[in-house]
């Protein structure tokens, strides 16, 4: 279950937005479940063993978000990495375990339930049903979304960057950095390109060298996606992850030799993690063409977590069609049921969540996934997934190294 406490990556960001008002970092992962995670987190004062929090207001905090680096990835495969022997905890993600909802909390301190990104896709009448709000695209055929004023309308909230006392430095992949949504989710922080992991490195020592030039300290923000793109691609487990694991580590190295002295935290984490899905645990949900009469729209969130809008009166029979098709693959819930839980964290809600979360959700069990291919829309093909429930998927480093002055 996702933590939006002091032992989840929805805490750490909350500590992140207090120390860019002002207040003394330093964020320790908490589990919800022991009584000293029923605390806010920033009261969470911990720190490395043997160094003691400081008073200098000068301290910049780095925040480097690797994309799907999961903290089981992490253990089974990190052994001898510069990033396992710093890794300090360990902390759950948002639900859905994925980059729309998880970044964007990252990049604006509000939940899932607050900022409405419910998955990858999600459903907004106003552009015409369901589309992708980072790349901006409808899902149907791929076409822009609508609108100039598109990005005001869908993402009417402010940024974790703006009207704070600490300034802040984004650094963001050049192909991106630029994109609608960034500029958006960019508001009130300084933008710095990078092009891959040796041009990551030096835009984080630059932006930590220009905020520690200030009497203030600061915070820098830093994603790089790479790895997520190949455990998407070939697994999360693949030759091609691995590789790009070991090209991170040696970059968190240099970044470790370069930043010594510079009166700094680094923290590393991610938005997710990953696990793989075979060719035959995909749902093809377009097979069950009396499934498709009964929905509303095609589906939204994400193959691990899929959202639905189920026609009025059709429900109990939709539900009978899981029960009886998708036994052992797929679980229904109401999406009421989902909300009232709090999976989707706290509020207040976005003004369009219960559009963004249909009638239902299906959550898939372990290793499954689901998909209602349209006629005329384009396939994309993965082995890793994300989005779901399981261990894999939701859990995240915290990896932290104090980088003092000299």
């Amino acid at each position: 279950m996702p933590d939006y406490g002091a032992g989840g990556l929805f805490g750490f960001i909350r500590s992140v937005a207090d120390f860019l008002d002002g207040q003394r970092w330093g964020f320790a992962p908490v589990p919800s479940e022991s009584p000293a995670g029923r605390v806010d987190p920033v009261l969470d004062r911990s720190v490395e063993p043997g160094h003691p929090p400081d008073d200098a207001s000068d301290r910049v905090l780095v925040f480097l978000l690797v994309d799907g680096l999961g903290d089981g990835f992490l253990q089974h495969h990190g052994e001898g990495s510069h990033l396992l022997a710093r890794r300090r905890s360990r902390m759950t993600s948002v639900f859905p375990s994925t980059t729309a909802s998880a970044v964007t909390a990252t990049l604006t301190g509000l939940s899932p339930a607050a900022h409405g990104l419910t998955g990858w896709f999600i459903n907004d009448t106003r552009f015409g049903g369901v589309l992708a709000p980072l790349p901006m695209k409808m899902r149907a055929d791929h076409s822009n979304v609508p609108g100039w004023r598109a990005t005001r309308r869908l993402f009417p909230y402010p940024t974790l960057f703006m009207h704070r006392q600490r300034p802040s430095m984004l650094v963001m992949p050049a192909d991106i950095a630029h994109s609608p949504f960034s500029l958006r989710h960019g508001r009130g922080a300084g933008l710095m390109p990078h092009t891959g992991l040796a041009s990551l490195a030096d835009a984080m020592v630059s932006a930590v060298d220009y905020l520690g030039r200030g009497r203030s300290g600061g915070y820098v923000h830093a994603y790089y996606p790479e790895f997520d793109a190949l455990s998407h691609a070939f697994g999360c487990g693949s030759d091609e992850a691995l590789a790009e694991f070991r090209a991170v580590d040696a970059c968190f190295a240099t970044l470790l030799e370069r930043l010594a002295g510079r009166n700094c935290d680094l923290v590393v984490s991610a938005d997710h993690g990953f696990i793989d899905s075979p060719p035959e645990c995909f749902v093809r949900l377009e097979r069950y063409p009396e499934a498709l009469d009964m929905m509303v729209r095609p589906m939204w969130g994400e193959r691990r977590a899929a959202f639905c809008e189920i026609r009025p009166g059709a429900e109990q029979d939709f539900a009978a069609l899981v029960r009886s098709e998708l036994a052992g693959k797929a679980a229904l819930a109401p999406s009421a049921d989902v909300l009232a839980a709090g999976l989707l964290g706290p509020g207040p809600e976005h003004e369009r969540l219960r559009e963004r979360i249909g009638t239902h959700l299906l959550l898939m069990e372990h290793g499954w996934t689901i998909w209602d291919h349209r006629a005329g829309e384009s396939e994309h093909e993965m082995i890793g997934v994300h989005g779901g429930l399981s261990a894999d998927e939701m859990w995240v480093p915290f990896i932290h190294v104090r980088c003092d002055a000299s």
